[in-house]
């Protein structure tokens, strides 16, 4: 059963890279670039077809993909030609592919809320005794912020207290159109879990509407979670060995995911989603938000960046980034993030 569910992992993992690189493939074409080559997979070729104009390749490693453009990595005399487009058509190529994994969470999380509804983010009971209950906290109290981070979805309050370590909390609470704020320090209880006392409303069958509302929402709460966490990670309040995992923690994660029943891994895909397209738009060179930044400076200044500075620049990036991949690769190995049974 292990190898169905690495299976279903991989092929998970698949739909993110195949959505994210046909996004870049289909403004391409809108914008008349000749796309020379579409691939899933990097590396060597397993299977490749040649289309009338564009070669389609799957290829040994399921890590990522590429849209290969005419004209991207330097100046082609060609209308159809990257090189040829306006900064701003340009852009809207580049950041296509984040564009659809952002489209892609949404949709999965407006089917997870659909199909089992959702917890909201106002309190249905305080707990006696508490510490919400001795902060002041009541029924009906709807969080909207907890520090000084916007609440999204209940998942960003339960985020907020975990990440407090027992520290008070300040939370701004809406009480029937009145906004007050509220610290409540977090008791860890014996699971060995930080809890303020309270339970949130659930929300059973949500309608159509109300479920597109929560997969918008739920979007945004992982975005605020991914930039929470690369804040962390700069700031080093982050574990490297058991909190930052690679490729290969990646597919474990997955295969307890697609374990757990389809949904949940359903639900995680969009979840990588969203990682997947706040990764992809940090200004970084080899990254979308990388070919962003020296398309917005071709913009402003009217003067075209030069294909040599473009070339190092993206040398270095990606570079950079195989680096990073090989050595969070071997870090999964020598220290494996514990994932529980």
């Amino acid at each position: 059963m292990y190898v169905i569910y690495l299976i279903m992992a991989i092929l998970a993992f698949g739909v993110l890279i195949i959505v994210h690189e046909l996004g870049h493939f289909t403004l391409a074409k809108l914008n008349g670039v000749r796309v020379e080559e579409f691939s899933i997979g990097m590396g060597p070729r397993i299977l490749s077809k040649q289309g009338k104009e564009t070669r389609y390749s799957l290829s040994l490693f399921p890590i990522g993909g590429y849209v290969k453009m005419m004209g991207e990595e330097e100046a082609v005399e060609d209308e159809r030609s990257f090189s040829a487009k306006s900064p701003l058509r340009r852009i809207s190529i580049i950041i296509a592919g984040v564009f659809m994994n952002y489209v892609l969470a949404i949709v999965i999380f407006t089917s997870v809320t659909y199909n089992f509804g959702y917890i909201s983010t106002t309190i249905k009971e305080v707990q006696n005794a508490s510490p919400a209950y001795e902060a002041g906290l009541q029924e009906g109290d709807r969080i909207i912020r907890t520090g000084n981070s916007k609440v999204f979805a209940n998942d960003d309050i339960v985020l907020d207290v975990y990440l407090s370590k027992g520290e008070p909390v300040n939370f701004l609470v809406d009480r029937n159109g009145e906004e007050k704020e509220i610290s409540v320090k977090p008791q860890i209880n014996a699971e060995n879990q930080y809890k303020i006392g309270v339970v949130f409303g659930g929300v059973e069958n949500p309608t159509f509407g109300d479920s597109l509302k929560q997969g918008f929402n739920k979007t945004a709460s992982y975005v605020s979670q991914t930039f929470k966490s690369l804040e962390m990670l700069v700031e080093r309040k982050l574990d490297l060995k058991n909190d930052v995992g690679g490729p290969v923690t990646i597919i474990k994660m997955s295969s307890k995911a697609a374990e757990a029943g389809i949904w949940t891994l359903i639900n995680f895909v969009g979840i990588l989603s969203v990682n997947l397209a706040v990764f992809n738009l940090l200004p970084f060179p080899a990254l979308d938000g990388g070919w962003c930044v020296i398309l917005l400076i071709e913009l402003i200044t009217r003067r075209k960046v030069p294909d040599k500075i473009v070339g190092v620049l993206n040398y270095v990036g990606f570079s950079a980034l195989i680096g990073l991949m090989i050595l969070v690769t071997i870090k999964d190995f020598v220290f494996p993030i514990n994932l529980g049974k």
